[in-house]
């Protein structure tokens, strides 16, 4: 076979003479080399001329034969076999001269090689594939490089040059499957700490969506919680811990425990992150946590909240508008040195607020504030129950399975109730004014608004039981201005009553010769639930619930 009408483009080689002995087998030629003079403080002086080999005299089939790596000359538009090397037959097995590669070549098939070796006939430029698999399990990076024809008219042709990467692709699949592992115990161990089913309140209907990061991404350790604190009132919590994989969802599971545990002592929304930021300090200096808490009370119409460094809640009203939380937000969590404080936002019937983490507005080509004002917008047309407006603003701000941050939202709606349904919602209140005769005009007034509710006789007493034993306890223990009020849900009767003193009332076990000290037990015996909590203003509020019957 004639070699001297193929001239190889590769690098360091040039065409050999077509004058050249093409029948010898082996050259006998050799080149002297010349000396390079040196100084005689580096290295000594030669004995002699050095001789060796010349790359001129050395023949291509003996070249490529020589070759460990897969080698094969193709030529013409059907890549017919001009030559396969040792290396390519001991690989894929002996292959006819002349035939087309796809019929005689299967595994330059198996690598999707054919389209390629088209491409660089064409073009006359090399390309090169990378870690494709034949099926007897074998991974090779092969190059394809345009050859030239020797003669005018001649076909031009293309060397396949293959490398095995076996060892290299499997010991990249392991790490792949060892990352895989990794996140998903990440993915898993995340969705275990995050709730799994949202508590509901009476008067708000909650939503919450959490999506993690694309494969290529480590997950995060964005969180979210809803919290109910009694009497109606329930805490909106929503974080995002600085970091990724097992270790930020540890940290966040540790964050999201110490909130509910903080939540129950009903402090306020500044008060409770004061208390996280020293815990995030201990937990861990070197992780930084964003996070919201606020605090819906019925009775009021607005969140209060607190935010340490993290993104403003939004709040939709039923015509459209959106308002931001403006009010100032403290570093993150875990910075230290600073004192929080708490703003508010109204929350009227009918108007829908969004807690979200930065993962959803948050792109690298734009600044965060145009991802807030877009979900702004997003927000401003989406209607429907909670769950399809989080679905609807996941969709609007571009997040897909393949997002490269974590994305956690939380849909609140405060609904416009008419008709039947807003017949199931009652509030009376009565100013609890004078001495100790306000205890018989606060269990009057109580027997009067139970019986206009149509409770149950049984219900109906217990009622009026709890009202007097609060406002008689309000009466010896606390200091004016006091209140008794009475509010219905269509799940539950709450009690409450509120007076200026800011001594929180503890259930303690009386003495057979006590006088007093049995009004909190006897609450805590006939009600679902009992609390107390400081008010803003300073006093106090002390209130219990009472399940209603299906």
């Amino acid at each position: 076979m004639n070699f001297t009408r193929w001239s190889a483009r590769l690098p360091g080689t040039q065409r050999r003479a077509a004058a050249r002995d093409e029948h010898s087998s082996v050259p006998a030629a050799r080149a002297e080399v010349p000396s390079v003079a040196t100084p005689p403080d580096e290295t000594p002086e030669p004995s002699g001329p050095v001789s060796g080999p010349s790359l001129e005299g050395l023949p291509a089939r003996e070249l490529l034969g020589r070759l460990p790596a897969p080698v094969a000359l193709l030529h013409g538009p059907e890549h017919r076999v001009t030559y396969v090397n040792a290396a390519y037959t001991s690989a894929f097995g002996p292959r006819a001269c002349g035939a087309p590669a796809a019929e005689a070549m299967p595994e330059l098939t198996e690598l999707s090689l054919l389209p390629l070796m088209d491409q660089v006939l064409r073009s006359g430029t090399p390309r090169t594939v990378k870690s494709r698999k034949v099926r007897a399990g074998n991974s090779y990076t092969v190059t394809c490089t345009p050859v030239a024809a020797g003669d005018p008219g001649g076909e031009a042709g293309v060397l396949v040059y293959a490398t095995d990467v076996t060892d290299h692709a499997e010991a990249a699949e392991r790490l792949r499957a060892s990352e895989r592992r990794h996140r998903e115990t990440a993915v898993t161990l995340q969705r275990s700490l995050l709730p799994q089913d949202l508590e509901q309140p009476d008067d708000l209907r909650i939503a919450a969506t959490y999506q993690p990061g694309g494969t290529d991404a480590a997950v995060g350790g964005d969180w979210y919680d809803v919290i109910t604190l009694g009497a109606g009132r329930t805490a909106l919590v929503i974080g995002d811990v600085m970091g990724r994989g097992v270790r930020a969802a540890a940290v966040m599971g540790q964050l999201r425990t110490a909130v509910r545990a903080y939540a129950r002592l009903d402090l306020p929304p500044h008060e409770v992150l004061q208390l996280l930021d020293v815990l995030a300090a201990e937990i861990d200096a070197s992780q930084i946590a964003t996070c919201v808490y606020a605090v819906h009370d019925p009775n009021e119409g607005h969140l209060v909240y607190a935010s340490a460094g993290h993104l403003p809640i939004l709040v939709c009203d039923e015509d459209g508008t959106v308002h931001r939380a403006e009010d100032p937000t403290g570093p993150p969590l875990g910075t230290g040195g600073w004192l929080h404080t708490s703003g508010s936002i109204a929350l009227p019937p009918g108007s829908t607020a969004v807690l979200y983490t930065d993962g959803l507005v948050e792109r690298r080509s734009e600044d965060i504030d145009e991802g807030v004002a877009s979900l702004e917008r997003a927000l401003s047309g989406a209607k429907g129950s909670p769950q399809v407006v989080c679905d609807r603003l996941i969709r609007s701000l571009g997040v897909t399975a393949e997002h490269d941050d974590d994305v956690a939202v939380l849909v609140v709606q405060h609904p416009a109730r008419t008709g039947a349904s807003a017949e199931l919602f009652h509030n009376a209140s009565l100013e609890l004014l004078g001495g100790i005769e306000a205890a018989p005009r606060a269990r009057a007034f109580a027997t009067g608004v139970l019986a206009s509710w149509r409770f149950p006789v049984e219900l109906c007493d217990l009622g009026v039981l709890a009202a007097s034993e609060l406002v008689a306890n309000s009466l010896q223990h606390g200091t004016p201005p006091m209140r008794l009020g009475l509010r219905r849900t269509d799940r539950r009767l709450i009690i409450e009553v509120t007076d200026g003193d800011d001594h929180l009332p503890r259930r303690r076990r009386a003495e057979p010769a006590d006088e007093a000290g049995r009004g909190i037990s006897i609450i805590a015996s006939i009600a679902s639930s009992w609390g107390s909590r400081r008010t803003p203003g300073g006093g106090k509020a002390v209130w219990c619930e009472f399940s209603l019957p299906d």
